[in-house]
Order: C-alpha cells, then sequence, then structure tokens
C-alpha cells in the first residue's frame, strides 16, 4: 500500500506547474486532457519531487465552493510536508526562485525546518 497522490486545488493549471516545477524543484508527471464528471474540459495535472513516489494532483478549482478552498485547504495549518538533504541549498535555490517563506529557518530535534506558501497560499514545511 503506499499514498499515491494528493490534490493542491489551484486558480490555474499553468502558473501551478511554473511554480511547483520550477520554483520547487519538482517534476511534471503528467499532463494530459481530461473531462470533468459533466463532460467538461480540464486536465490532469500531476507533479512530484525527483524520485518521489507519492505526486501533488493540481486540480484547478471548479466552481465556488472548490475556489473558496483555494489556500486554505487544511484551515491555515501547515499541511505538506517537502523534506530535503542539502537544506540550506534547497532554501536559497526557492528563495531565488520568489518562494515566499513566512518563517526563518530554525532548528528544531527532528532538523532544520522553515515554513512558505505554495502558490495557491497554503503552508508548507520544507524540512532538512
Amino acid at each position: 500500500m503506499n499514498l499515491d497522490l494528493v490534490t493542491v486545488v489551484v486558480d490555474e493549471y499553468d502558473p501551478a506547474i511554473e511554480f511547483f516545477v520550477g520554483a520547487l524543484g519538482f517534476e511534471l508527471a503528467e499532463d494530459s486532457p481530461a473531462v470533468t464528471n459533466d463532460g467538461r474540459p480540464k486536465r490532469w495535472v500531476v507533479v512530484r519531487p525527483p524520485g518521489a513516489a507519492t505526486g501533488v494532483l493540481l486540480a484547478r478549482a471548479d466552481g465556488e465552493h472548490q475556489a473558496a478552498a483555494v489556500g486554505a485547504q487544511v484551515a491555515g495549518r501547515v499541511g505538506f510536508f517537502l523534506r530535503v538533504e542539502d537544506f540550506a541549498a534547497a532554501h536559497a535555490r526557492m528563495v531565488e526562485a520568489g518562494v515566499r517563506f513566512v518563517t526563518e529557518p530554525r532548528t528544531e530535534p527532528y532538523g532544520r525546518v522553515a515554513v512558505f506558501l505554495d502558490i495557491a497560499g497554503n503552508r508548507w514545511d520544507l524540512l532538512g
């Protein structure tokens, strides 16, 4: 058993792809045409960190209810955790790419950590 995908609801596909691939260094695993349950066109977009088994499904908000969830998927808590081998290098690369960190890096018993926001406004821990 494994966790295959988690969903991040976003406003638009292409800026989200650019953020996850360009700023975070993920790989674009899939970008395929699809349809909604009622037959409207959408895309099936999956990104994942290099070598990771679990991917992130980037789902464009469809309707007011989903649009209200953009950036608030976990009610303002840190809901996603990105572990890297070289914290300092990853943090520097992400800052250079324009990723918005909402905390300064700090050392905890489990390692280095800093909280950043994804393109939708969800909170992530960068862990090293």
